[in-house]
């Protein structure tokens, strides 16, 4: 009887889906940051515009050398086309440079040369990672997993790096062991963070998961994007990858990774508890407090950048692999 593979609710025809071979060739939330308030509208980019010389300086910051990856079929499509790399690589997050997101030039102050991941707390084979130690003891894989914001953007990315399990097998935590810790680089000098309110800040970043969501296939390492090594705006060279969760959640330029007993302390959580849930998988159910999660614009493909309204999905889609985790 020949096999009969049933398309998953996410999955695209292969018609539909972009070719890897085609890639290859909280914006005001510093100004709104009082007391703990955090500024969450929108802002589209403007339309596609001739290159500039700022322009080819992103190219120059996206195009790093191409990183070696087999594709895990199971995530080799997306139910939307991939992000154009141009916009995803200007339009980010990461509040160690500020808050606007157009952060991609001031985040090449990021030092990478002898970049180290240290794992340790309740293991019992505590570890000492450099990037080239990482790449030979962990294959690499590509992944086209959805993106989602909790401002309430989307986009659809191709990742490359490893699951997160691999690295739990590596290291075999302790029976104590119950959550994970992932803190950020963080050097004042080399990350100046928000211009205001600075002090009251949690510094460094750190995020969080329960050991049994690490464990979960889904959960992901990125060393890579779009079929070459992370640029720096992006959270290189090692950030978290947690799909079916808001994106805050993925820690970008990992240094430091600690299996621990307790739920520990994390950025977002510890500034604005009620907006920013230590869990905060992605549920078109539970509004922010200041805006409503049951859509969502995504960030597209085309020439103008064109952003498209969707509804949110539940886990963002993956609830098949994850919901089993909150019952």
């Amino acid at each position: 009887m020949p096999f009969i593979r049933i398309p998953q609710s996410w999955e695209l025809s292969e018609s539909q889906v972009t070719l890897s071979s085609s890639y290859y060739n909280r914006r005001h939330f510093l100004k709104t940051l009082i007391g703990a308030g955090v500024g969450a509208s929108l802002v589209p980019l403007s339309g596609c515009q001739p290159k500039s010389a700022s322009q080819l300086s992103l190219e120059t910051t996206l195009n790093l050398p191409q990183l070696d990856a087999r594709t895990n079929p199971l995530f080799a499509q997306s139910d939307r086309p991939l992000t154009a790399r141009e916009l995803a690589g200007q339009y980010n997050n990461f509040y160690e440079y500020g808050g606007s997101k157009k952060i991609w030039l001031k985040a090449q102050k990021l030092p990478l040369d002898d970049w180290q991941v240290t794992v340790g707390g309740l293991v019992k084979k505590p570890r000492t990672f450099d990037l080239d130690g990482l790449k030979k003891t962990f294959p690499l894989e590509e992944r086209i997993y959805r993106f989602r914001c909790v401002e309430a953007w989307s986009m659809a990315l191709p990742w490359l790096g490893f699951p997160m399990n691999k690295l739990i097998e590596a290291v075999e935590p302790t029976a104590k062991a119950k959550f994970v810790r992932f803190t950020s680089f963080y050097d004042f000098a080399m990350t100046p963070g928000p211009e205001i309110h600075l002090g009251g800040l949690p510094w460094p970043y750190t995020e969080g998961l329960r050991l049994d969501e690490m464990a979960n296939d889904l959960a992901f390492f990125a060393l890579g994007i779009y079929g070459r090594e992370l640029p720096k705006q992006h959270g290189a060279p090692l950030r978290m990858v947690v799909p079916w969760k808001y994106g805050f959640k993925g820690a970008k330029s990992i240094v430091k990774i600690d299996f621990v007993d307790s739920q520990p302390a994390t950025f977002w959580n510890t500034l604005i508890p009620r907006e920013y849930a230590f869990e905060s998988n992605v549920n078109p159910q539970v509004p922010h407090p200041r805006w409503s999660q049951a859509t969502e614009r995504f960030v597209g493909a085309g020439p103008d950048f064109s952003w498209e309204r969707r509804e949110t999905l539940p886990y963002n889609g993956y609830g098949e692999y994850v919901a089993h985790l909150y019952t």
